[in-house]
């Protein structure tokens, strides 16, 4: 199981918050899955998913779209998605590939 954190900001302060629960283990490649039914449910158009958004998401766990990644026009400044925390407070690496060397 795995949340991502849906969020709209403009000026700053979050408008909107959505909290998207999958049930199976996350796959960074069912985004395009993920991401349309995040939008529907926060009642905002879907923005173009890039390559580097999917890369900036399986690096970082967040990922942020702006107007520009929107067809439709929309009434905040970027739209970002966030890996949640897990129960133990932290962050989950989403591939083994990215984690520091020791």
């Amino acid at each position: 199981m795995f949340k991502i954190w849906a969020k709209t900001v403009k000026k700053e302060k979050i408008t909107k918050s959505y909290v998207y629960k999958g049930e199976d283990k996350f796959d960074s490649k069912l985004l395009s899955k993920y991401l349309p039914e995040m939008c529907e449910q926060m009642d905002i158009p879907t923005p173009v998913l890039l390559n580097s958004h999917i890369k900036n998401f399986d690096a970082f766990g967040i990922t942020r779209f702006t107007k520009s990644d929107f067809v439709e026009s929309v009434d905040f400044d970027f739209f970002t998605l966030e890996y949640c925390k897990d129960e133990h407070g932290e962050k989950k690496h989403l591939y083994k590939a990215y984690l520091p060397v020791d």
